[in-house]
């Protein structure tokens, strides 16, 4: 055959379906979507999220990203509501999100994971996943879990089991527990628990009250009751304002009782109480000193990245999301894109190596499974928080075992096929 010929068939154009097949596999990136609380009142929790999934997708993207192409992240204010995360989730089915990101609000939470499965119904081949980085209603991964949704936090159980065993390892939960909680799943989930965990931890549950969230502004009468039923410690998975009037209260009455908390180490916090916090104890995911020089080399790249050290909800956040990074380079592209379903069952089988410890996915209810860390308020914590001279110092650190609790009877899992 003649040069020339040869030539010319080599540098003849493609058939145009070779074409357009090669357009799809470089147009079909993965597209997340951040539906969270973004502005309001309630907007540094969901910004804490944006912060954390941010330097995480940065991560995948400087390893590559995904079938040769950058991950897309999109971002949508919610506006703190379930409504509101309702419309902005259809405007993220339309932009072809395949996976949405959210945490602030376990109301919020369950509006997403039953809008989730209801598209993922009516669109066979074009199914959306949703990753829980924080909404902990124990609902979410029992009677209404489903194969889409992930929850890369805890739950109730989970933290309380943690929080009582540290406290009663350190002699400072007492024999007389009051739990004080506010009124909606998350909140009844912790009443529920703490009462569960109450033979383990050697305390009876003098009291029980439930109030309104973010609605009360004086919390003294609670306090009258709490010192009225001598209770040694109380319990309780208050957040924001929450927590902190209820603290202030019991400062200003001068009462003498130890807090056992899920949400102290939200970011102002020590700030605002200043004195009255230490001594007073966290149940959380993350805390650098026990993390040892992976901890370290992570607070300092990600403060180098953000302008702040990870703290709160940012660290498993961070982490959930590299179990998705995980899935992902595990999940060959089919046509160029993305097969949801086929990540989903990879993700079902993540294992990744936290500073805490070994971070897995459990397939029978989508609940990660990961470890807790116990810590107290105290000057000579290795890391101050909040530009003050307090920290959090660790208690006790338990491993993704020993913090585990089962999978709840309730959760029938619906596998696709």
């Amino acid at each position: 055959m003649p040069l020339k010929t040869s030539l010319a068939r080599r540098l003849r154009p493609a058939p145009l379906a070779a074409l357009l097949l090669c357009a799809a596999a470089s147009a079909a990136p993965v597209k997340i979507g951040l539906v969270e609380t973004l502005s309001g009142p309630q907007a540094s929790s969901g910004q804490a999220y944006r912060s954390a999934v941010r330097y995480a997708i940065d991560q995948i993207n400087a390893a590559g990203g995904w079938n040769g192409e950058p991950v897309q992240l999109l971002e949508y204010d919610n506006q703190g509501g379930p409504a509101g995360a309702a419309d902005k989730l259809k405007a993220a089915a339309a932009d072809g999100v395949q996976m949405v990101v959210q945490g602030a609000s376990s109301a919020i939470g369950g509006q997403i994971t039953e809008d989730v499965r209801k598209y993922n119904l009516r669109n066979p081949g074009k199914e959306m996943l949703y990753f829980n980085m924080g909404a902990e209603a124990l609902e979410l991964t029992g009677e209404k879990c489903n194969f889409h949704h992930f929850r890369f936090a805890g739950d109730a159980q989970v933290r309380t089991k943690a929080l009582v065993g540290a406290m009663k390892q350190a002699h400072a939960l007492g024999t007389r527990v009051y739990s004080i909680n506010q009124n909606y799943s998350w909140g009844q989930d912790m009443e529920r628990a703490i009462s569960d965990n109450a033979a383990a931890g050697g305390y009876q549950v003098v009291e029980k009250t439930l109030h309104d969230v973010n609605k009360v502004q004086d919390f003294a009468p609670y306090v009258a009751k709490i010192a009225a039923s001598r209770a040694d410690s109380v319990l309780t998975g208050n957040w924001s304002n929450d927590l902190l009037l209820l603290m202030k209260a019991s400062k200003s009455a001068g009462l003498k009782v130890r807090f056992g908390t899920v949400y102290l180490d939200q970011p102002g916090n020590l700030a605002n109480a200043g004195d009255l916090a230490i001594g007073h104890f966290v149940v959380h995911t993350f805390n650098p000193e026990s993390g040892g020089a992976d901890g370290a080399r992570f607070m300092a790249d990600y403060q180098a990245r953000t302008g702040h050290a990870p703290t709160f909800i940012e660290p498993q956040t961070v982490y959930g999301m590299a179990m998705v990074a995980d899935a992902l380079k595990r999940t060959p592209p089919e046509n160029g894109m993305l097969n949801v379903n086929a990540f989903a069952k990879a993700l079902e089988n993540t294992r990744i190596k936290s500073p805490m410890g070994e971070m897995s996915m459990r397939a029978a209810d989508h609940q990660v499974q990961m470890p807790m860390v116990v810590s107290t308020v105290a000057r000579d914590a290795r890391y101050k928080a909040d530009g003050t001279d307090m920290g959090f110092k660790p208690v006790k650190l338990f491993t993704a075992a020993e913090a585990s609790t089962p999978a709840q009877a309730s959760c029938v899992m619906k596998r696709p096929g």
